[in-house]
Order: C-alpha cells, then structure tokens, then sequence
C-alpha cells in the first residue's frame, strides 16, 4: 500500500464508495440503468473481503472518482442530489445494527462466499449474481431497522430485476459503511468533519 497522503484517507475512500453506491441506486430506481463500469466497482467490492488495502477493494483510487467527487460536494455543501446525504446516514446507521449482530453477519458473509463461483464465471454483475445479492439482502439487511427507503420511478421499482439490483447495490453501500467502521469512520466525522474530509478528498482527486 501507497503511504496515505493523509491520515483520513482510508475513511475518505470508504465514504466515498458508499455515496458512489447509492448514486447507482438512485440511478437504478429512477431510470432502470446502472453505469456498467461503476456498478461493477461497487459490486466487486462486495467480493473484496480480505483485500490488503481499502482501494484494492474497489479496484484502484480512479475507480472512486465519482464518489470522491460526490463527497467533496457533500462537504462543499453543494451535494447535487440532497437524497443521497440522507440514504448515506440511513446505512451508516443500519450497518451499526448490522454489525451488532453476529448470526446475520456471517449469514451475509455466508451468502456472499457461495457466490464466488459464479462471480469467477460470469462476473459481479451478471443477472444470476445480481438476483442472489438481492435475495441475500432482502433475506437479511431489509430486516433492520432503520430501512433504507428508496425512491424513484414506479414503473422500474415495480420490477423484479430492478429491485433485485437495487438490493444488491445497497448490500455494496453497506460493505462500504462496514469498512468505514473498520478504519476509524463515525457518525460524527459524515456529519462534524466535513472540512478535515474535503481536504482528503482533493489530495486525493489530485
């Protein structure tokens, strides 16, 4: 791993994961179509269980190019989409729940391994892959509370396919919050930190 150019770094590209995420979720719900590239980041991430450094987990720091710049709008005050903030603290809180406890944990990594064989043959974002990280979301994180609503176009929300990737993207938006955690992230640093977390964006983006 790089030497970090600074010590919040490591939470700076795991936040910005999360927010990348669920602006494919937003995207998802409100036209039915994922960018192919960044779906495919968040959706790789989820199968980087034991990655040796947080870019290896979504494939690079250019791969987070869209969340870094997403986060420093966010810390800029000038978030071009004032949903994402709130569905960024809806899974921040529920990955606390989440990580509470034990048995749905390891449901979750459970699920997340028996896929493996299939990512290895047809890819993270392939429609089998895509259906089984939606039920394995439904079967488990939906059940948490707080829920993570999501809004957008009734006409692709009604669909099977589209719920199933909008469950999976969301698994990955909590995979993202869980290794925030795991690098010194809190609540207080998505919601205090804004200028400390701006300046990591920008030495990252540069």
């Amino acid at each position: 791993m790089t030497e970090a150019l600074n010590p919040l770094s490591d939470r700076v590209l795991a936040l910005a994961g999360l927010l990348q995420a669920l602006a494919q979720v937003r995207r998802i719900a409100d036209t039915g179509q994922a960018h192919a590239d960044v779906l495919a980041t968040a959706l790789d991430s989820v199968f980087r269980i034991d990655a040796d450094a947080t870019e290896e987990v979504y494939g690079g720091v250019a791969s987070l190019r869209t969340g870094l710049m997403l986060l420093r709008d966010y810390c800029n005050g000038a978030m071009p989409d004032d949903q994402l903030p709130r569905l960024a603290l809806a899974v921040i809180q529920l990955e606390r729940r989440f990580v509470r406890d034990d048995d749905m944990v390891q449901r979750v990594l459970d699920g997340i391994r028996a896929q493996a064989e299939a990512v290895q043959r047809l890819g993270s974002t392939h429609p089998e892959v895509l259906n089984a990280l939606g039920a394995l979301y439904a079967d488990t994180l939906s059940h948490l509370r707080p829920r993570v609503l999501v809004q957008g176009n009734p006409h692709y929300l009604g669909q099977a396919a589209v719920v199933a990737e909008v469950r999976a993207v969301l698994l990955s938006a909590v995979r993202s919050a869980v290794l925030w955690r795991q690098m010194g992230g809190s609540l207080w640093d998505f919601l205090l930190r804004k200028r400390a977390m701006g300046d990591a964006v920008q030495e990252l983006l540069a």
